[in-house]
């Protein structure tokens, strides 16, 4: 019978795993003392078994705990060396602090970004910013939009991001009240000099507008029909731009002038997509560049949408394993944690494949011995009469 030649030393969970170098656990647990009151159920089992969760796509703490239990002898080569209950498995939802989670993720996406360095230097600081709701079936965080007719209406949150336009994982993030304004993001968002930021209409904000012209940081939005502005140029669109679709090229002043808030100097474009025909209205403080360059980055905010639904889609957030603030963020840091090391995984494989698909072969060999990069690399060869029964998970430090 033949056998394939992609067998591993270790299932493929733990060579997720090991994806997390140790010491970033460390130091995380270190500042933030967040195994002081647990005797076995660490932060880093904590950590594991929410990764269970998501790789397994669990939506239950039942589900979690029994599976775990029954996969318990091929979870020790993971560090896994204590099970939790479903009650100490609640009670470190709620009491251990999510904060703990999210340093993890900012420390384990620098530990990547510095092994796989993009080589489009180009566009380094270049950054979308939007946020999506995920609708809560209580309202533990206070949601957003209209009641319904008894007077209740479900709760939410809202999830803002900051992504690197040539990369797949934000780096910034913050989890809100679904109620709350776009624009408390703003105070969240630290962007170096001479960046680019790409954004929707609802972080529209005239003084971080201002701000970000005295920083030498280009943004670019589209314009709301409620904004008022002073036309004060029009500059002349030539036939190349009117056949990329330019329609009008407005220097203008924001604001009202006898209001006592700020105004700003910007540029409106107005502009038909070719292809959609559809009517778009740029603005941003970008003096210089071709009102089609503008249209251009504009539309590399879909990568953000993406992103969303990606997360949306493969990752277990349509329930929770908790009903309180601290537990639904947890869930929220290590899906983001989960979606990390599945784009780890792509990037070490030449070989394209759709992110839908690597979740989808994780999930189904989760515990299955099989080397998950030599697969993904070579899977037309899986039928050799051959055994590798080695695992070395190879990192490419070239990138």
């Amino acid at each position: 019978m033949n056998k394939s030649t992609h067998f591993s030393g270790q299932p493929t969970f733990s060579q997720l795993i090991k994806l997390i170098p140790k010491e970033l656990i460390h130091k995380a647990v270190g500042e933030h003392q967040s195994d002081r009151y647990y005797k076995k159920f660490t932060t880093w089992h904590h950590l594991t078994t929410m990764l269970f969760a998501c790789f397994g796509n669990c939506n239950s703490l039942r589900e979690v705990v029994t599976g775990m239990r029954a996969l318990e002898g091929r979870l020790s080569s993971s560090g896994i060396k204590h099970l939790p209950t479903r009650s100490t498995f609640s009670e470190a939802n709620q009491r251990r602090d999510c904060q703990v989670f999210e340093d993890i993720y900012l420390a384990l996406k620098h530990h990547w970004d510095n092994v796989f360095p993009d080589s489009r230097k180009s566009l380094e600081n270049y950054f979308i910013i939007d946020s999506t709701v995920i609708t809560l079936f209580q309202e533990i965080f206070k949601g957003s939009g209209s009641s319904f007719s008894d007077g209740r209406r479900k709760g939410g949150l809202k999830v803002h991001m900051a992504v690197p336009i040539n990369q797949q994982s934000p780096c910034v993030v913050h989890i809100g009240e679904g109620a709350d304004n776009d624009l408390v993001f703003h105070k969240y968002l630290t962007l170096p000099s001479e960046s680019t930021v790409i954004m929707d209409r609802g972080y529209r904000f005239y003084p971080q507008f201002n701000l970000w012209t005295q920083m030498k940081i280009r943004w670019i939005t589209r314009l709301n029909d409620s904004t008022h502005y002073d036309i004060t140029n029009i500059r002349l669109v030539n036939a190349n731009q009117s056949k990329n679709g330019v329609q009008q090229d407005l220097e203008v002043v924001l604001g009202f002038p006898q209001a006592k808030t700020e105004r700003v100097i910007a540029r409106i474009i107005d502009y038909i997509d070719p292809i959609t025909k559809k009517h778009l209205r740029f603005l941003t403080n970008d003096l210089k560049s071709q009102p089609f360059t503008i249209a251009q980055l504009y539309a590399k905010r879909w990568s953000i949408e993406l992103l969303f639904k990606r997360l949306k889609q493969n990752m277990p957030l349509q329930f929770f394993l908790g009903d309180n603030k601290n537990a639904i963020k947890i869930q929220i840091w290590c899906a983001l944690i989960a979606d990390l090391l599945i784009n780890v995984i792509r990037r070490q494989v030449k070989k394209k494949w759709a992110f839908s698909n690597i979740v989808s072969l994780i999930r189904l060999h989760l515990f299955n011995y099989l080397d998950l990069i030599s697969f993904l690399e070579k899977p037309e060869t899986a039928s050799i009469n051959q055994i590798n029964p080695t695992f070395q998970l190879k990192i490419n430090l070239s990138g």
